[in-house]
């Protein structure tokens, strides 16, 4: 018996090790998305007028990749494709007309529940999971409290932030942003409409026109109806779309805009304080640099580049504190750090006080502007101290549905058997034990319809892209929509090309100079091998329930989140709450040198 008690000891020891070290060997993970950054604002991808120290240190101590793309050059589409892996067609995110994202949170569309997020796959992992900022992927789907949406729905713990995204209805004075050109045309026909039964009730007053009362009664009713119908969801929309939650409740509405970027920053610092002591994945998705753009008090004023370069400076402040954080508790050897942004920068989003979009660098056009580089290609920063060289540059194409795989292979989970992933793992990159990437093959969507294609032939440096059709820039001669304010992807918007416009991204990454057919004897080969390629890829597609449907993306009373009883929904949150340590002294971000 003394034996067999021993035995049971000692395998209960060794059980506990193998656990511990299993706890040892798995990373931590940051992972830090911002929106709308253009790749040239940053320093370390050639900015020389904004500063960006902190992100350029994670360049300097870690990884740096030059070719990482957005599956998507939007908001909605992009953040569905990072979080599942997989190209947001596949999860019903692709647009047929001019609503390409979501536009309320009282819609019915979203990513779906039967999706599978990285989160997911940790959480049964162990970990503890946290999402703090930005979501803009749904909240209900039947009811206003089913979350089916949700991020708590999606493998996320905790979740403290805006379900929607940060834009111009947020904040008075800023103009709007949903359906402004629908809402014009709606005002003006509601003012028709009213001016007309004024005349008739006039006339028939004045007894020059005999009209039925019962008539001018359902009139009434009609415009009352009418005025209604739209101004209820469009008028009020800050109310409707503009809020914080916590979970599955909401803490704000409307949310307080200056308040908005210490709170993210200080609910992520005290996730990964509450967590330190096992393995955690945070997802922190900041509402910086996406405009209206943020007036904080001890950044204004100090870029070069306006309010603009402000918002990035203080951006990466906050990158900064993150970096700070974990380092300050000791956790730089058992964590991986990772900073992005979801697509490109707004070239046409300017006012009278300037350019409130980002900048892309070299790269040809911006968000929304389907495969153009400069709409896809974005920073790709990896830092693990003592795991990842320092200083390491990868020039091969990469993606932001690679952190999918990578995420959970580092975290000991399996991959999905159930659905085709369209990421693969960057470790082998990252750590220098390949220098070729995976994808040989790369798709560009904008909405619905095949954009454009990359194409990484093997056995050369060269990567090419072939472009099946072109927006449509406005006015002649812009690199952008400036008359539209957002480049559209169908019917008189795009150019379509035949043959298709081909370049050498490794001798052209700036698109400037398509390869010619008649003299270029690579041309045919390319769209060859390209053409093979999409086929292949058709093959893999199946029909899901499109997400961006009208039917889907309307605003709906009784899917709304409310605070309180609806519609009177209002609350409000502490703006500078005080918190344990330094953090609660210093109030508003500090600079992080």
């Amino acid at each position: 018996m003394e034996h067999i008690s021993l035995r049971s000891v000692l395998f209960g020891l060794f059980l506990l090790i193998v656990q511990t070290t299993g706890d040892v060997t798995r990373p931590n993970f940051v992972l830090i998305m911002v929106d709308d950054l253009g790749i040239g604002d940053v320093g370390c991808y050639g900015n020389d007028t904004i500063r960006t120290p902190n992100i350029d240190r994670l360049a300097l101590d870690g990884v740096k990749l030059t070719q990482h793309i957005a599956a998507a050059p939007l908001c909605t589409p992009s953040r569905a494709a990072f979080l599942t892996g997989r190209y947001a067609l596949r999860s019903g995110f692709g647009s047929t007309g001019s609503v390409q994202v979501l536009l309320f949170l009282g819609g019915s569309g979203g990513l779906a529940p039967n999706e599978t997020t990285f989160a997911k796959v940790l959480q049964k992992q162990g970990y503890a999971t946290g999402l703090i900022g930005k979501w803009h992927l749904g909240v209900n789907c039947k009811s206003r409290n089913d979350h089916c949406h949700h991020p708590n729905n999606h493998g996320f713990d905790y979740y403290y932030g805006i379900p929607f995204t940060y834009f111009n209805d947020c904040k008075p004075g800023e103009g709007k942003d949903i359906l402004a050109e629908q809402q014009a045309a709606l005002w003006d026909l509601s003012m028709l409409l009213g001016l007309g039964l004024v005349t008739l009730v006039l006339l028939k007053v004045s007894g020059l026109l005999e009209v039925s009362g019962k008539l001018l009664v359902f009139l009434t009713l009609l415009c009352l109806l009418g005025f209604t119908v739209w101004f209820v969801p469009l008028e009020l929309v800050r109310v409707w779309n503009c809020i914080v939650m916590r979970n599955e409740e909401v803490v704000e509405q409307p949310m307080e805009p200056d308040a908005l970027p210490e709170k993210l920053v200080s609910e992520a610092e005290q996730f990964i304080e509450r967590n330190q002591n096992r393995p955690f994945l945070l997802f922190l998705s900041l509402a910086h640099v996406h405009a209206p753009l943020f007036v904080s008090k001890d950044f204004v004023g100090k870029s070069k580049h306006g309010l603009y370069g402000d918002n990035v400076e203080e951006m990466d402040a906050a990158v900064g504190r993150m970096v700070q954080l974990i380092e300050r508790l000791d956790l730089a050897d058992h964590t991986l750090m990772y900073f992005t942004s979801d697509h490109g920068g707004h070239l046409e989003d300017s006012d009278e006080r300037g350019q409130r979009g980002g900048w892309n660098g070299i790269y040809r056009g911006g968000k929304a502007m389907g495969g153009w580089e400069g709409g896809i290609r974005v920073p790709g920063l990896f830092h693990w101290t003592g795991r990842l060289p320092a200083g390491r540059v990868v020039n091969e194409p990469t993606s932001l549905m690679d952190i999918f795989p990578t995420v959970v292979k580092l975290a000991g989970g399996e991959l999905p058997q159930d659905r085709l992933l369209d990421g693969h793992d960057l470790m082998p990159l990252l750590e220098g034990r390949t220098e070729r990437s995976e994808h040989e093959f790369m798709f560009h969507y904008c909405g619905i319809y095949l954009n454009a294609v990359r194409w990484r032939p093997p056995n050369s440096q060269s990567v090419f892209k072939v472009h099946y059709f072109t927006p449509n820039f406005s006015p002649p001669g812009a690199v952008g929509c400036y008359d539209t304010k957002m480049c559209m992807c169908h019917g008189e918007f795009v150019t379509h090309h035949d043959p298709p416009l081909v370049f050498d991204l490794s001798r052209d990454a700036g698109e400037s100079a398509p390869l010619s057919p008649a003299i270029d004897q690579r041309y045919a080969e390319v769209l060859r091998r390209v053409q093979e390629a999409v086929e292949e890829h058709r093959r893999t597609l199946s029909p899901v329930e499109g997400q961006l449907s009208w039917r889907n993306i309307l605003w709906k009373p009784w899917l709304q989140p409310c605070c309180g009883t609806f519609p009177f929904c209002s609350c409000s949150e502490n703006t500078l709450t005080e918190r344990a340590g330094e953090g609660g002294k210093r109030g508003l971000f500090h600079e992080v040198q």
